[in-house]
């Protein structure tokens, strides 16, 4: 039961990095998203390809986020958190791209 519990935190702590860390990735890519509605020379070609591609596979890894057993309230939150701001930056991102 010990090494369960060993187990659980373990893979608790894990999922709350791997879960801060991505938030943090998605704030870099709201703030250049941003960044590039103010200036329009940043939309070429090459930056849509990019942000795409980011915007693409962090999608990925936010949809294909299961909830483990043992996730709280406030980590299930944050994954619904993270669901949505992925779609309002797309959003944003195509009133940009035009």
């Amino acid at each position: 039961m010990q090494r369960q519990m060993e187990m659980e935190q373990g893979m608790a702590l894990a999922h709350h990095e791997f879960m801060a860390n991505l938030e943090k990735s998605i704030g870099l890519l709201e703030k250049d998203i941003d960044e590039a509605g103010e200036m329009i020379e940043i939309c070429t070609d090459e930056w849509c390809a990019s942000v795409e591609g980011v915007l693409d596979e962090l999608a990925k890894l936010v949809y294909s986020i299961s909830e483990p057993r043992w996730v709280n309230k406030e980590d299930s939150g944050r994954i619904r958190d993270l669901r949505s701001r992925i779609h309002d930056i797309y959003f944003q991102y195509k009133n940009i791209k035009h």
